[in-house]
């Protein structure tokens, strides 16, 4: 059977965005079915994955959340990573994470490649017994 996956990736920073999607997309096997929903922001990716909970075996989460000067960076990083981390340990499937929290631009773009590692983790996690 062909594991389905839905990476959800919030657009907001487009060119991080690409990178992130890209590098997901080129470290999951070819036999996946993939789909993929864009989201404005960060925030609204745990609530997408819970609609769509029952219908694919693994998801990727990515987006990029860069420091203001407010603490908004702050409450947007922890509730979208609480959220992740309690989908997947409620739902026993595997979410990767693949959302930078960056202090500037310059670090968001040296880390686009992390959506690879988040496409790496669920397909670990899948090839377990």
């Amino acid at each position: 059977m062909k594991k389905k996956i839905l990476i959800v990736i919030a657009d907001y920073y487009k060119d991080i965005s690409i990178g992130l999607l890209k590098s997901a997309q080129n470290n999951l096997p070819k036999n996946f079915r993939v789909r993929i929903i864009k989201v404005p922001g960060v925030f609204e990716i745990p609530v997408t994955i819970s609609k769509n909970l029952k219908r694919y075996h693994a998801f990727i989460a990515l987006g990029c959340v860069i420091k203001g000067q407010t603490p908004h960076f702050d409450f947007i990083s922890q509730a979208s990573t609480d959220a992740i981390m309690n989908l997947s340990i409620n739902s026993k499937k595997p979410i990767g994470n693949g959302i930078l929290t960056c202090l500037n631009m310059k670090q968001a773009k040296a880390r686009k490649k992390k959506g690879a590692e988040a496409a790496n983790a669920i397909v670990s996690i899948l090839s377990q017994k």
